[in-house]
């Protein structure tokens, strides 16, 4: 049998609203149960935008490029060049950044 509810408009926007905020904080828990480490959204929208991850989460650190290189073990051009895109990193290099800036790499490319 199909049963059918008529509701105001505005009751089902809310309760809509209601729904997704739910799934929203429902995301937000399960994220912190995973203990994940949480990115400013200012870092994300400059990634979005298409910033090189690596020079993004390098500022997010603090770290300046020659800072990076000494924990990389890398060379500050070779660095320099990675975040410009005059040149790409191998999996090694790129392993190597993702250790010394505290992330994964797939969050580098």
């Amino acid at each position: 049998m199909n049963e059918m509810v008529t509701i105001p408009r505005d009751e089902y926007d809310r309760l809509r609203q209601a729904a997704e905020d739910l799934s929203d904080l429902q995301a937000y828990d399960r994220a912190m149960e995973a203990g994940g480490e949480s990115v400013p959204a200012e870092y994300v929208n400059r990634i979005l935008d298409g910033e090189n991850p690596v020079r993004v989460y390098r500022d997010w650190r603090g770290m300046t490029a020659a800072a990076l290189a000494e924990a990389s073990k890398l060379n500050r051009v070779q660095i320099t060049q990675i975040e410009t895109g005059k040149r790409s990193g191998n999996v090694e290099t790129m392993k190597k950044l993702a250790d010394a800036l505290g992330v994964r790499v797939d969050d580098l490319i």
